[in-house]
C-alpha cells in the first residue's frame, strides 16, 4: 500500500504539493470536524460522476469512432489539421481538456504518421493541446477549475456560456488561422480502420446519465440525488469503471480545500493576499497559473475575492503559457517524449512560443472586457 502511494505521488507532482500544503496547514488549524465544512461537495460529486461517464464512453469506443468518422471525410493536409485540432477543441467542452488530450493526442500522432506528415507533428500536437485548453473554458464541465468556480458564482448556465463565448470564439478563429498557416497544401489518402459502435444501448444509457449531470450543473438536480442516479446504475451494470476514475484529481481537490480552509484562519496572510488581489484578479490568476497551474490557482485565490468571474477568465487564459500552466499540457508532452524523444526540445520551444502568442492576443484583446 505504501509503495502504491509512493508511486502515485511520484507520478503526480500536483497531488504531492497539495498533500504537503494540506499537511503543513494543519499546524494552523488542527484536524477536526470543521474540515468537512472546507469541502465543496458539489464540485467533488459532479467531477466524480463526469469521470465515470467519460470512462464509460471511452470503453464503448465512442471517441475513436467519432474521430474516424470525421477523418474518413478528409482528403487534404489542411483539412486533417483542422479536424484534429477541433476534435480537441469541441470535445474538451464536454469531457474535460485532459481526457480530450489523453484520447486524441495518441490518435493524432498515429494519423499524422499515416498521412506522411511527421514534420508537422510537434506543431500540430501543440495546437491540439492549446485547442483542448481553450475549448474547455467554454463550459462549466470543461475543466476542474470551471466546475469549482462556477459553483461559487451563482451564475446560471447560459450566463456562464455568455461570459466565456467571446474568448472561445476568438480562440476558434486563431486556431483556424494557425492550423491553416502552419500546414502546407496537399492531398492525403488515409486508410481508416473500420471502427463501429458495438454498444449503442450502453451509449444511450451513458447519454442519459450525462444529461443528469447537466441538470445538476443547471441547478435543477441536487448533488446527492445525482450521485445516487449515477453510482447505483453503474455499480450494477459497469462497476469496472470505478477502478479507472482519476482518484488522484479528487484527492488533489480535497487537499487544496483543506489547505485553503486552514490558511483562511491566518488573518495576516488573508489580508495580504486580498489586498494584492483586489482589482487585479484576472492578471494575478494568469500569473499564478504559470507557476502552480490553473486549478490550484483557482482554488487558492477564490477564497480572497468576490470577483469570481474574473478568476474564471484569468485561470482559463492562465492555462496558456508555461508547460505546467495547465497540467493537461503535460499529457501531450509525455506522448511526444515517449514517441519522439529527440524532439522534446523542439516541441517545448514551439509550445512556449505558440502559447505565449495565444495568451497575449486573448489577454490584450479582452483586457477591458
Amino acid at each position: 500500500m505504501i509503495k502504491k502511494l509512493a508511486v502515485l505521488f511520484k507520478n503526480d507532482i500536483v497531488l504531492l504539493i497539495s498533500f504537503c500544503l494540506a499537511l503543513l496547514s494543519c499546524l494552523i488549524t488542527p484536524p477536526g470536524p470543521e474540515y468537512l465544512g472546507y469541502l465543496d461537495f458539489h464540485t467533488l460529486i459532479l467531477l466524480f460522476c463526469l469521470m465515470l461517464i467519460v470512462e464509460g464512453l471511452r470503453e464503448a469506443n465512442f471517441f475513436p469512432y467519432i474521430g474516424n468518422l470525421l477523418l474518413s471525410r478528409t482528403s487534404s493536409k489542411r483539412g486533417l489539421s483542422l479536424v484534429l485540432v477541433f476534435l480537441c477543441f469541441v470535445s474538451s467542452m464536454f469531457i474535460t481538456n485532459d481526457v480530450a488530450l489523453i484520447t486524441f493526442v495518441p490518435f493524432g500522432i498515429l494519423i499524422l504518421e499515416m498521412a506522411g506528415m511527421e514534420s508537422r507533428i510537434c506543431y500540430l500536437i501543440v495546437l491540439m493541446t492549446i485547442a483542448a485548453n481553450l475549448g474547455s473554458m467554454f463550459t462549466p464541465v470543461g475543466n476542474p477549475q470551471n466546475l469549482y468556480l462556477y459553483s461559487l458564482t451563482g451564475l446560471k448556465l447560459h450566463e456562464f456560456l455568455l461570459l466565456m463565448l467571446p474568448f472561445t470564439a476568438l480562440s476558434a478563429a486563431l486556431l483556424v488561422l494557425f492550423a491553416l498557416l502552419g500546414t502546407e497544401r496537399g492531398s492525403i489518402r488515409i486508410q481508416m480502420e473500420n471502427t463501429s459502435l458495438t454498444k449503442k444501448g450502453t451509449l444511450l444509457f451513458l447519454g442519459l446519465l450525462f444529461l443528469f449531470c447537466m441538470l445538476s450543473v443547471a441547478g435543477i438536480l441536487s448533488d446527492w440525488i445525482l450521485l445516487i442516479l449515477i453510482v447505483i446504475p453503474l455499480l450494477i451494470h459497469q462497476r469496472t469503471l470505478f477502478t479507472r476514475v482519476d482518484y488522484s484529481l479528487l484527492l488533489t481537490f480535497i487537499f487544496f480545500f483543506i489547505f485553503v480552509g486552514n490558511i483562511d484562519h491566518f488573518e495576516q496572510l488573508r489580508v495580504f493576499i486580498s489586498s494584492v488581489l483586489a482589482h487585479h484578479e484576472r492578471i494575478i490568476s494568469i500569473l499564478a497559473s504559470q507557476v502552480i497551474s490553473n486549478v490550484p490557482a483557482a482554488m487558492l485565490l477564490s477564497n480572497y475575492t468576490a470577483e469570481v468571474q474574473e478568476l474564471i477568465i484569468g485561470t482559463n487564459l492562465g492555462g496558456l503559457g508555461t508547460l505546467i500552466a495547465s497540467m493537461a499540457s503535460l499529457i501531450s508532452y509525455r506522448q511526444i517524449s515517449a514517441r519522439y524523444p529527440r524532439q522534446k526540445g523542439k516541441y517545448f520551444v514551439i509550445f512556449t512560443i505558440c502559447n505565449v502568442i495565444f495568451l497575449l492576443i486573448l489577454y490584450l484583446v479582452f483586457r477591458c472586457f
